[in-house]
Parts: C-alpha cells; sequence; structure tokens
C-alpha cells in the first residue's frame, strides 16, 4: 500500500510541477489568462470530465515529468 500512495504522491507533484511551469512559460506566475484557463480546468471543473483531460485541456497537452525532475534538481533547468 505504501508504494501506490508514494506514486500518487509523486505524480501529484509531476502535475503541480508542469501546472507551475505554466506560469512561468506566460511570463509571469501570476499571469491571468493562465490563471483563467486553471480556474476553468482544474479548480472549477471538480468531475465533469477524467482529470487528465482536465490537464490537457488546460495545458494542451499530457504532463511532462521533465518539470518535477527540475524542481528536485534531478536535471537541469530546460530554460
Amino acid at each position: 500500500h505504501y508504494a501506490a500512495g508514494y506514486y500518487v504522491y509523486l505524480w501529484a507533484e509531476v502535475l503541480d510541477a508542469d501546472a507551475f511551469a505554466a506560469f512561468k512559460e506566460a511570463g509571469d506566475v501570476f499571469d491571468p489568462e493562465t490563471a483563467a484557463r486553471a480556474r476553468k480546468y482544474i479548480y472549477s471543473a471538480g468531475n465533469t470530465a477524467p482529470p487528465d483531460e482536465l490537464f490537457r485541456l488546460f495545458r494542451g497537452r499530457d504532463p511532462k515529468i521533465k518539470f518535477m525532475l527540475e524542481k528536485k534538481g534531478l536535471i537541469g533547468d530546460s530554460n
């Protein structure tokens, strides 16, 4: 059970780091357009669609692990 719980925790970190990267890519961590997309597709969507679909609507693609790896210092920053 521990391994499954840890995997879920790591996957949440992947999604978190990738979502934050959207704000960094916009050039402003408080970018209103990115925030509106996050609110619409992540925070307000609830259980209206599968979570992977909602993430794709927000980011326009599947999540990438590289942002979490960069955050942890395991690979170099791609910027």
